[in-house]
């Protein structure tokens, strides 16, 4: 953003705000994680957690004072405005905002049970009848995969063709959207920090697993997958008909209905 902004509004206490708490709440979960074992050795476990549960608790208080000090501010320098506070963003900006809404929102919804229609069709000696069932399909295990372990995580299925990291992912393209949309540059960098730590925090939790430090990623399982989404099933890692297989197999589709549905309500209503 730096480009933005003239060198007088780069001291502007908005900019800071909007970058010190998320790169506190970055530096501090790398910083203990990585040395998690000679902190737990010199101050055992409890305390370990007890020191990360402080300092990410205080992280993400200041991550929330920050984005109330940039939401109340009397001024902003004018350098600092992209456009008018309540004018309606550029069409390019909603259109890039929608699909990382959507992305994010659809990858957030495959947590959930997948949903189905309350009502089926059944046929019965000739007759057609209509049966009531629960919205909620508590059976569908999503056999996308052939392998005979579901757990086996050399075999890649679902969202992880997408990332290995999607919960973080779905907060940070979520993030991205609402950044695009944002009227000022502190607004917008502070809303770009969801991606930053699904970036930077999965880079850093790959890096220690590879390293078998507080969990472990398969040779062939970080082959075929990305930190960063659709970046292995582009390059061709997970083989021909990936595509289809996650989102003709694998995706629960009336759940990613219903986050492009949401999506597409939020943009709308930022184009009224």
């Amino acid at each position: 953003m730096s480009f933005l902004v003239s060198a007088a509004s780069r001291k502007s206490p908005l900019l800071r705000w909007a970058v010190g708490g998320w790169t506190f709440f970055i530096l501090e979960n790398t910083v203990l994680s990585e040395n998690r074992t000679y902190l737990i050795d010199r101050l055992g476990d409890d305390q370990y957690h007890a020191v990360y549960g402080t300092c990410s608790t205080l992280a993400s208080v200041s991550i929330g004072y920050a984005y109330w000090k940039i939401r109340t501010a009397k001024s902003i320098p004018s350098s600092l405005i992209l456009w008018n506070k309540n004018a309606r963003p550029p069409l390019v900006h909603l259109a890039v905002a929608w699909t990382c809404f959507s992305l994010g929102l659809v990858m957030a919804s495959q947590v959930a049970p997948k949903l189905q229609i309350p009502v089926s069709i059944a046929s019965q000696n000739g007759a057609t009848q209509f049966q009531v069932r629960c919205p909620f399909d508590f059976s569908d295990k999503h056999r996308g995969n052939n392998s005979s372990n579901p757990f086996d995580t050399t075999t890649v299925r679902g969202l992880e063709r997408i990332t290995r990291h999607p919960g973080l992912w779905s907060f940070g393209l979520i993030g991205l959207g609402q950044s695009l949309m944002a009227w000022n540059v502190p607004l917008r960098i502070w809303w770009m920090g969801p991606a930053a730590v699904a970036w930077l925090g999965g880079w850093h939790t790959d890096s220690r697993f590879r390293r078998g430090m507080g969990g472990t990623l398969a040779r062939s399982y970080d082959a075929q997958t990305s930190n960063v989404p659709f970046l292995a099933m582009i390059r061709g890692q997970q083989g021909t008909g990936c595509w289809d297989q996650l989102f003709l197999h694998e995706i629960k589709p009336l759940n990613a209905a219903i986050g492009i549905a949401a999506s597409s309500l939020w943009i709308l209503k930022k184009i009224r």
